[in-house]
């Protein structure tokens, strides 16, 4: 599965002001920036980006997941420091 494919998904069933996806071997980082985030606990954030990877993360076609997700006000504070290279 290539990040392109990970960016689409994600992109189709959330409303996203900004998206990163970065691919290392099997380990993909998503980074996600929405104001629907404000509202939701951590284990909620998390949940709203597994839910339309769930079907490639069971067969394996997604293996090693890591998400951090900010809203555009935390962004404007964190992007230094979480930006991909």
């Amino acid at each position: 599965m290539e990040c392109k494919q990970v960016e689409e998904l994600l992109r189709a069933q959330l409303e996203l002001d900004e998206l990163y996806v970065t691919q290392d071997g099997t380990h993909y980082k998503v980074i996600a920036v929405a104001d629907m985030f404000g509202e939701l606990s951590p284990v909620k954030r998390q949940q709203a980006i597994y839910a339309p990877l769930s079907e490639h993360i069971a067969s394996g076609a997604l293996h090693a997941l890591t998400i951090k997700t900010f809203t555009p006000e935390q962004w404007k504070r964190e992007k230094l420091f979480n930006m991909p290279a």
